[in-house]
């Protein structure tokens, strides 16, 4: 059997308050260091271990997404990155019972409308960062959307990034397509649609970045999409396709 971890830790984390939503996002464009990147982030106050933010950040040159978690203090944001898929399910999908220390986390942001400066300690020197705010998603009161919201996902394969187009709807904010992205080149190699009625796709109660999840099962390239459908939702599964080279929807 071909499984994925549908975020049912995060559904229980994220459940115990009653809002018209629960995704405060904010993207970022900029640098660290010399190096173009791109930036997510959520804030939330139930996260749970202590964490108020997650996301996500890629090097333009790599694209391959890279999680981040931490907290929120006033206009401070402290981040760590995950670097092995342990600490992934321990930290982000389990969560500690005895919460997370972020003191040491290596990125050190300063937060105002415009975007975010700070730095990031790689071990030998703090490297600057810079960012500018380039879209936002907030459907914790009224749906607001500022920009043009595209979703980095946590998931990835060896060659391939997957990234959601969220818009605004007569019934509510979704995600209407999942580009997958080519690392090497940067190129959409597939575009994946979705209809904005009912518009559900994308919209689960977890951390954003994890309604795009690839299977456990190394020997299938396949992924899950969450879908909103009232109470728990529900999930269409894709799989790789060598000979069409595109993701095709087996559920």
């Amino acid at each position: 059997m071909r499984t994925f971890i549908f975020a049912v830790v995060g559904l229980f984390i994220l459940s115990g308050q009653a809002f018209a939503g629960w995704y405060q996002i904010e993207n970022y464009e900029g640098f660290i260091g010399d190096k173009p990147v791109h930036f997510s982030l959520q804030k939330y106050d139930g996260f749970g271990s202590g964490i108020t933010v997650e996301g996500v950040y890629f090097e333009d040159a790599k694209r391959s997404p890279i999680p981040v978690y931490g907290t929120v203090k006033g206009d401070s944001v402290r981040l760590c990155e995950i670097s092995n898929e342990h600490e992934f399910q321990k930290i982000l999908i389990i969560g500690s019972k005895t919460g997370v220390d972020t003191e040491q986390c290596p990125f050190l942001l300063k937060v105002d409308t415009l975007g975010a400066t700070g730095a990031r300690n790689d071990g030998a020197a703090w490297q600057p960062i810079t960012l500018k705010k380039v879209a936002a998603l907030d459907d914790t009161s009224d749906a607001l959307m500022t920009g043009t919201v595209e979703i980095p996902f946590w998931a990835q394969t060896a060659n391939q990034m997957f990234s959601g187009v969220y818009q605004k709807s007569a019934s509510g904010i979704c995600m209407t397509k999942l580009r997958v992205i080519n690392k090497a080149s940067g190129a959409v190699d597939q575009e994946i649609g979705f209809p904005d009625d009912p518009c559900d796709a994308g919209m689960v109660m977890t951390p954003i970045y994890l309604n795009v999840e690839k299977f456990i099962d190394q020997s299938t390239n396949g992924i899950s999409i969450h879908h909103r459908d009232g109470g728990m939702g529900y999930s269409q599964t894709y799989e790789f396709d060598p000979l069409a080279k595109a993701f095709v929807k087996t559920e």
